[in-house]
C-alpha cells in the first residue's frame, strides 16, 4: 500500500510552508513519527514526522515552497524492512564499471597546430597585464584554447582584491521562510508606520541591589534566575496599564484597545529572529516571568516553539544589551504600536543629590505609531518604566521585596 504524506497545517493563516531540511534519503526505510523533515513556515520551523513505517520516496526538493496539503512524500507500507547487512544493491552498483579500451589513445594534434595551455598570456598580452599589475590567472582568455590576447590584456581591469592575493569568494544561498517573511514585516513596519523613537535612561542601582541581595534565595527555592527581564516585564505591563494607547492597535480605521498584557519577548533562535509571547503577563509574578522567558527561550533555541506561541502579542520588548548594544531604534513588530529596547548596562557619571556618583546605567528606547500614540502618551510611558525601575520596592513590589519574590 502506498502512503501518501501531505504537508499538515502549521497554522490557520498558513497557506505555504517550505522544505528546509530532509533528514532521510529517497529510498530509505522510516519508521512511523521518525522525524523525516523540517519545514518553514513563516512564523516557525517545524518537523514532519513519518506517518507509517516502509520505504520512503522524496516528491519534493529542499528549498521547495509547497501549498499546504500537498503531497511532499510517498511511503510504501507493505515493504519489508532490510537487514543491517544488506548491500546487495551498494555492492551491485560497485561492479558496474566504464571499461576502457587499452587501444584508445589521445589524439595528438595536428602537426601545423600549436597548443596553448589555456589562461598563458601571449608575450605582448603579459606586458600589458604586468603594467597594470594583473595576474593572468584572473583573466578569461578568448583566444585558442583559453590563451590570452592582446586585446584581452586591454580590456582587463584590476580586481578589488588585495595585493597579497587574498581569498574573493562567495556564497550565495537562499533565505528561509521565516527569514524571508521577518525581512518582509519590517520593512512592511518602516513602510506603513508612523514610527518614532524616544530615549531616556535608568539607574540601575536598586535593581542591582536587589538582584545581589536575593538572587541566590530566589535562584534555589524557584530553580530559575532573578534576571532584568522580570523587572522590565512588571514595569512595562505597569506603564501600559498607565497608558493604554501603547497597548492599542490600528485596524483599519478603528483603534483596538486590549485590557490585557501579552507581551512579546525577541529571543535570538537558530533560524533567525523569533518573538514568542508571554500571555496576560500583567497576571505573572516575577517567578512567573522569569520561569516562562526561560521555557520560551529554549524552545526557541531548539526550533521546537509553535506557531501559536508566536502568535498575537500586544507589546514587545527586545534585550539587545545582551549583544553589548549601546543604543538602537528597535523597529516595532507590525501590527503592534510598541517597542521598548533594552541596552547594555554601563557604569557612567551621574548626579545624585547634587553629588557626581558612579552608577550602572542603561539607555531605553521605546518606538511607536505616531499615528495612534502621541508624543504625551509615548513619553509619559517610557517615564514610567524609568520610575518604576528605579524604584521597584515601592512601584513593583508594594514596599514587600520578600513577598513580591515568593521567597
Amino acid at each position: 500500500m502506498i502512503l501518501e504524506m501531505k504537508v499538515p497545517s502549521p497554522g490557520e493563516s498558513i497557506k505555504e510552508v517550505e522544505i528546509a531540511t530532509w533528514l532521510v534519503q529517497d529510498g530509505d526505510y522510516v519508521e512511523k513519527d521518525q522525524a523525516i523533515a523540517e519545514v518553514d513556515s513563516d512564523k516557525a520551523t517545524l518537523e514532519l514526522p513519518a506517518e507509517a513505517s516502509g520505504i520512503i520516496t522524496l516528491k519534493a526538493e529542499e528549498g521547495d515552497a509547497v501549498a499546504v496539503g500537498a503531497v511532499v512524500c510517498l511511503i510504501d507500507t507493505g515493504a519489508a524492512k532490510p537487514s543491517g547487512n544488506d548491500n546487495g544493491a551498494a555492492a551491485s552498483k560497485e561492479e558496474v564499471k566504464t571499461e576502457v579500451k587499452k587501444d584508445e589513445a589521445p589524439k595528438a594534434p595536428a602537426e601545423t597546430e600549436k597548443t596553448y595551455a589555456s589562461g598563458t598570456p601571449s608575450p605582448a598580452a603579459r606586458k600589458i597585464l604586468e603594467e597594470k599589475s594583473i595576474e593572468p590567472s584572473t583573466i578569461v582568455g578568448t583566444g585558442k584554447g583559453g590563451r590570452i590576447t592582446t586585446e584581452d590584456a586591454k580590456n582587463a581591469v584590476p580586481s578589488m582584491g588585495t595585493p597579497t592575493g587574498g581569498n574573493r569568494g562567495s556564497e550565495k544561498t537562499k533565505l528561509s521562510m521565516l527569514r524571508r517573511k521577518v525581512a518582509e514585516r519590517l520593512v512592511s513596519a518602516k513602510n506603513e508606520t508612523a514610527m518614532l523613537t524616544t530615549f531616556n535612561e535608568v539607574d540601575m542601582t536598586a535593581i542591582y541591589d536587589l538582584r545581589n541581595q536575593y538572587k541566590d534565595e530566589f535562584k534555589n527555592k524557584h530553580n530559575v534566575g532573578l534576571g532584568f527581564m522580570s523587572f522590565f516585564t512588571k514595569a512595562v505591563t505597569r506603564a501600559l496599564q498607565l497608558y493604554p494607547d501603547v497597548n492599542s492597535m490600528i485596524d483599519g480605521d478603528y483603534k483596538v484597545a486590549y485590557d490585557f498584557c501579552d507581551i512579546s519577548v525577541a529571543v535570538s533562535g537558530p533560524k533567525g529572529l523569533m518573538v514568542p509571547v508571554m500571555r496576560n503577563a500583567e497576571l505573572l509574578s516575577f517567578r512567573g516571568v522569569e520561569a516562562e522567558i526561560k521555557r520560551l527561550a529554549l524552545r526557541a533555541r531548539d526550533g521546537q516553539i509553535t506557531v501559536d506561541e508566536m502568535t498575537g502579542g500586544t507589546f514587545t520588548i527586545s534585550n539587545g544589551g545582551v549583544f553589548g548594544s549601546m543604543l538602537s531604534t528597535p523597529i516595532i513588530n507590525p501590527p503592534q504600536s510598541g517597542i521598548l529596547g533594552m541596552h547594555n548596562v554601563v557604569e557612567r557619571a551621574i548626579v545624585k543629590n547634587g553629588q557626581i556618583v558612579i552608577a550602572p546605567v542603561m539607555f531605553v528606547a521605546l518606538s511607536y505609531d505616531h499615528r495612534i500614540i502621541d508624543g504625551r502618551e509615548s513619553v509619559g510611558f517610557l517615564v514610567a518604566v524609568k520610575e518604576a525601575l528605579e524604584n521597584p520596592v515601592e512601584l513593583l513590589m508594594d514596599n514587600n521585596p520578600k513577598k513580591a519574590l515568593e521567597l
